[in-house]
């Protein structure tokens, strides 16, 4: 008698969570990756992102999306909207959260999204190896599962690894039977300027504190690359990053444009391992007032939908 063919599985998962549980960093490990931006500053996740996991047995395309947030801005409302349009004709939910961490200020705006969602819903319980005491773990899941009453709760750490496997499985058997919904070597579902301006913001949030990571956007403006002008022996990149106050600007910049500098070399760096050819990188800082309360502004600054 045959051996049973065991069935392909392919769909979508959105993640979701409060800013800062370690979302995009659960990404890299479940892909062995380094795909989205990580930093420890809230909203560095700002645009719903696709992510591909390919194995011989399933694809899942993973939608990161921002930390779930009260609006106050045109940004964050962006932000919002993207939240809403990744959970809407998905497969499955991944609810990510904190070990040990209350929901704090948005659980509500959590609850509203998730209690009657529909889909099936797997809970990750990120960051376990923070934890000293098991019974903490058990004490903050309670008023969670009565609220959402996901269908399963794994408890994972995306730094240590722990419990990955689980989570991938438990993700991929909600999956609808089907063949795989991009190549297999794709990763990301992005253009490779997108790519450029994200890598270059996370180097900002690296080298900056807090008095320049919300109010800073990136632009780029030119990306020219060997793969589009074959006479091109290196990329040639233009971005534009934006800042709302005159002092913000005087940080970016430090003394001399050694903080520029710093924060050009990095990211030139990152952008070759990425792309995989050389790259010349121009950055320049430009202020625009208040530009994170205008749709309009927002817009410009390249946070658009559809």
């Amino acid at each position: 008698m045959s051996e049973s063919v065991r069935s392909y599985r392919a769909g979508y998962v959105t993640l979701v969570g409060a800013p800062n549980v370690g979302k995009s960093s659960l990404i890299n490990a479940l892909l062995r990756e380094k795909v989205a931006a990580v930093s420890d500053k809230p909203q560095t996740t700002r645009n719903a992102v696709r992510c591909i996991l390919t194995t011989d047995d399933y694809q899942i395309v993973i939608v990161d999306t921002p930390g779930i947030h009260k609006p106050k801005f045109a940004l964050g409302e962006f932000m919002s909207g993207e939240i809403d349009a990744a959970l809407e004709s998905v497969d499955v939910v991944c609810f990510v959260a904190e070990a040990g961490q209350g929901l704090g200020e948005v659980g509500d705006e959590i609850y509203r999204r998730l209690e009657h969602i529909g889909t099936p819903l797997v809970l990750a319980v990120n960051k376990i190896d923070r934890l000293r005491d098991k019974e903490d773990f058990w004490r903050f899941l309670g008023p969670i599962q009565e609220r959402i009453k996901p269908d399963a709760v794994v408890p994972v750490s995306a730094l240590s690894g722990t419990n990955l496997d689980v989570l991938r499985d438990e993700l991929a058997s909600r999956l609808p039977e089907g063949g795989m919904i991009y190549p297999e070597d794709v990763l990301m579902d992005t253009t490779e300027r997108f790519r450029a301006e994200e890598i270059i913001r996370e180097r900002i949030l690296d080298a900056t504190e807090q008095e320049v990571p919300h109010s800073v956007a990136v632009v780029v403006e030119e990306f020219r690359s060997p793969d589009e002008y074959p006479e091109l022996k290196r990329a040639e990149i233009r971005a534009d990053i934006i800042v709302e106050r005159p002092g913000q600007k005087g940080i970016l910049i430090g003394a001399g444009g050694s903080k520029l500098k710093e924060i050009g070399s990095a990211a030139r760096m990152e952008m070759e391992r990425r792309f995989g050819y050389p790259v010349f990188l121009q950055l320049w800082v430009k202020v625009k007032p208040q530009w994170r309360k205008t749709q309009r502004d927002v817009e410009r600054a390249g946070y658009r939908r559809g």
